[in-house]
């Protein structure tokens, strides 16, 4: 039982501290015997709790927040992903997505794990960080995707829901500029979520299981056994020009695919990488 006066000045300066709720300020002090340190303690206990009770829930809506360096070789992608729409548009929670972008590019980690264990300006991470804020909002937060690329050239495309942000590797600039070339192609992977860049970079489980399932398409035609093999040969052929991006045909022209759009643009010009993220997909 507290045998110290909690009073209203004390719960708002513990809000104005951690962001918590009122009553949950009032109990926290009220358990804390008003020691305000150990309130706090309580708030982010209290945010683990929510945290891991919610560790089920679905995050499909959230916020792609990117970050381009200035000579444009490196590009940074983060999805802070949360259950429902209304908290996406949070000013809390939309702080928290930049934050985490910012730590990012001070930082530079290599994969999501490294980037939740940065140290923000407060003392706390961005793991702790997040859990905080679950806490306050009371749903599930998470990091979904992260990406740290390099390259000639990263340019980038966020779709104006904010749930989708695309990065994109180009290689063989030589000085050009490819700034509305470079949005074309960046908007074309958003639309058309080609598998990989070309033939090459198709997983072959990917391949194997077309090529089965176009010899079932095909003998269930009652095509002749000896066809099958020429046959799922050209549909494998079509699924290339139709999954993977540099075969595609370019989106805004239809005579080129996306290859021969580049090589018109700059002699020379391809992408080497990409990076599609898509919250609730």
């Amino acid at each position: 039982m507290s045998t110290v006066q909690i009073t209203a000045a004390d719960v708002n300066k513990l809000r104005q501290q951690t962001g918590a709720g009122m009553m949950d300020c009032k109990k926290a002090l009220v358990e804390a015997n008003g020691d305000f340190e150990a309130a706090v303690d309580l708030l982010r206990k209290k945010g683990q709790k929510v945290s891991a009770a919610r560790s089920g829930n679905a995050t499909s809506e959230g916020l792609v927040s990117i970050a381009i360096s200035a000579d444009g070789t490196n590009g940074k992608l983060v999805a802070l992903a949360c259950e429902t729409e209304p908290v996406s548009k949070v000013e809390d929670f939309r702080n928290l997505a930049q934050a985490v972008l910012a730590a990012a590019v001070a930082h530079n980690p290599a994969t999501a794990e490294e980037l939740s264990a940065i140290t923000l300006e407060d003392g706390r991470t961005v793991a702790e960080t997040i859990t905080e804020l679950t806490g306050k909002i009371g749903e599930k937060i998470v990091i979904q995707d992260y990406s740290n690329i390099s390259g000639e050239k990263i340019v980038s495309y966020i779709h104006s829901n904010g749930k989708m942000g695309v990065l994109v590797v180009f290689e063989g600039v030589n000085g050009a500029d490819i700034t509305e070339a470079g949005k074309d192609v960046a908007m074309q992977i958003a639309a058309m979520n080609p598998v990989a860049v070309d033939k090459e970079g198709v997983d072959p489980a990917t391949i194997q299981r077309e090529i089965e399932i176009a010899k079932d398409v095909i003998r269930a035609e009652g095509k002749p056994e000896e066809m099958v093999e020429k046959i799922a040969a050209g549909k494998l052929n079509k699924f290339y020009k139709d999954s993977t991006l540099l075969n595609q045909e370019f989106v805004k022209d239809s005579s080129v695919d996306v290859r021969k759009f580049l090589d018109n643009t700059s002699k020379g010009l391809t992408v080497t990488a990409f990076k599609r993220v898509q919250l609730g997909a």
